[in-house]
C-alpha cells in the first residue's frame, strides 16, 4: 500500500504513522520552508526537529512541494496517481481544499481511498472553525469533565481529539480498504476531533441522556464506581480501583474496618455512589497513615485492584515495560539513536518493526520524483526554488 499524507500537526500524521508501522509506504509531504508546523514545536529537541514531531512521522519519506504552485501541484497529483490512500487536514474552503477536492480525486481513481481530518465535521455551523487540540476538548465537553470538583477546567494530559480522530481514522481508513478488495471501489473518509471525542464520553453520554443532569467534574474519580480514584498516603499518592461489592469488602478488611462491608451507607456500589464523600473522608484519615509502598502491598497481596501513581521515568524503568519490548530504537542521520514507542498491538507475537527514524525534512524528495519519472533537470527545479534545499537519501 502506498499513502500520500498531506497532513500535518498530530491527527493526520498519527494515522499515517499507524499505516507506516502496519508496512505501509508512506510519502509525507511538506512544504519546502520549514515543513511540518510541529518539526519546530520545542523544546525539546532532538537533532534538528522537536520531540513532537519525532512522536509522530517515523517510518515514512518525506518529499517537499509547494502545494500552491502549479508545478508543486502537479507533481503531487502524479504521486497521487500511485497511491491507495490520501490522508489530509485542509481547512474546509481553503485554496488546498479546493486544488485536491475529494470528488475530482475520486473521479480521476477510483480506487483511491481519501481520508479528511477536521476539527468540527463536515456540516453545521462549526464546518469552517479552525481548532487545534485543546479547542476540541473545551467544545466537545472533555475539559468540563477533567479536573477536581473545585477547581478549574482542565485540559487532558495527552491530545485526545487528536489522537482520538486519529485512532477512528485509521479505522475508517483500514476499513474502506477492506471494502475495496469487495467492490473495487475507493472511499471517501471522514472523521473530527468533535465526533471523535463525543464518541469516547461513552458512559458519560448515556449517563445524560438517561438523567438530563449535567456532570461535574470528579478529579480522579469514577462517575459509577466508589472507591475507583487516586488516595493520599503519608508520601504520595496511589490508586485504588474497585469494581464490585466483593473486592470492597477485601478492602475493608485489610484497612481494619470490616464493618464498612455491612454498612447500609456503602454496603453496595449504588450506596457507595451516594455516599462518595462520606466513604472518601473515611478512606483517607485512614490511608494517611502509611506509605503508598505499604498500601500497595498490603491491598495487592489481597486481590484488590492496586498500583502506585508512575512518572514517565519510573514507565520507562518499569519491568512490565521491558518485558513487552514497545520501546524500540532507531537511528536517526542528525540525532544519532532514537528512542520510540512503538506499534501497540502484536501479530502472532510479533510486534511491528520500526523500520526508519522520522524523516528530515525533503530527505527523500529526489528519490521520490525520480520514481514518479521526473528527470535529474525537472527534478533540479523542483527543488532548487526551495528555501531549504533538500538532499538525496
Amino acid at each position: 500500500m502506498r499513502v500520500v499524507d498531506l497532513s500535518k500537526i498530530l491527527a493526520g500524521p498519527y494515522v499515517t504513522m499507524s499505516l507506516a508501522d502496519l508496512g505501509a509506504d508512506v510519502i509525507k509531504v511538506e512544504h519546502p520552508d520549514g515543513g511540518d508546523p510541529t518539526r519546530g514545536w520545542g523544546p525539546p529537541f532532538q537533532g534538528p526537529d522537536a520531540t513532537y514531531f519525532l512522536a509522530a512521522n517515523r517510518n515514512k519519506r518525506s518529499v517537499t512541494l509547494d502545494l500552491k504552485s502549479p508545478e508543486g501541484q502537479e507533481a503531487a497529483h502524479r504521486l497521487i496517481a500511485t497511491a491507495d490512500v490520501v490522508v489530509e487536514n485542509f481547512r474546509p474552503g481553503s485554496s488546498l481544499a479546493r486544488g485536491f477536492d475529494y470528488r475530482e480525486l475520486s473521479a480521476r481513481h477510483p480506487r483511491l481511498v481519501v481520508l479528511h481530518i477536521s476539527a468540527f465535521g463536515e456540516s453545521g455551523p462549526l464546518r469552517d472553525e479552525p481548532g487545534y487540540d485543546m479547542v476540541a476538548q473545551a467544545a466537545a465537553g472533555l475539559m468540563s469533565l477533567t479536573g477536581e470538583p473545585d477547581g478549574p477546567p482542565v485540559r487532558a494530559g495527552y491530545a485526545m481529539g487528536d489522537l482520538g480522530a486519529a485512532l477512528f481514522g485509521t479505522i475508517g481508513v483500514t476499513s474502506a480498504l477492506v471494502e475495496r478488495e469487495r467492490t473495487g471501489r475507493g472511499q471517501y473518509v471522514t472523521t473530527s476531533l468533535y465526533e471523535s471525542l463525543l464518541a469516547l464520553h461513552v458512559n458519560w453520554a448515556t449517563g445524560y441522556f438517561a438523567t438530563g443532569e449535567r456532570p461535574t467534574r470528579l478529579g480522579s474519580g469514577h462517575p459509577s464506581l466508589v472507591p475507583y480514584q487516586a488516595y493520599p498516603a503519608s508520601d504520595g499518592h496511589f490508586v485504588i480501583a474497585i469494581g464490585n461489592d466483593a473486592q470492597f469488602r477485601k478492602l475493608a478488611e485489610v484497612l481494619g474496618h470490616r464493618e464498612w462491608a455491612d454498612d447500609p451507607r456503602f454496603a453496595t456500589n449504588r450506596d457507595r455512589v451516594d455516599h462518595r464523600g462520606t466513604l472518601n473522608t473515611e478512606l483517607d484519615a485512614v490511608l494517611t497513615g502509611a506509605t503508598v509502598a505499604h498500601w500497595c502491598g498490603l491491598l495487592k497481596d489481597a486481590g484488590v485492584p492496586v498500583t502506585p501513581i508512575r512518572a514517565l521515568d519510573e514507565v520507562y524503568d518499569c519491568p512490565q515495560t521491558e518485558a513487552l519490548g514497545i520501546v524500540r530504537t532507531t537511528d536517526h542521520p542528525d540525532a544519532g539513536p532514537l528512542r520510540q514507542v512503538a506499534f501497540p498491538v502484536n501479530f502472532r507475537g510479533e510486534r511491528p518493526p520500526v523500520r526508519s527514524a522520522p524523516p528530515t525534512l525533503g530527505r527523500h524528495s529526489h528519490d521520490v520524483l525520480a520514481e514518479l519519472g521526473y528527470d535529474e533537470a525537472q527534478i533540479s527545479r523542483l527543488l532548487d526554488h526551495a528555501p531549504h534545499r533538500t538532499q538525496k537519501d
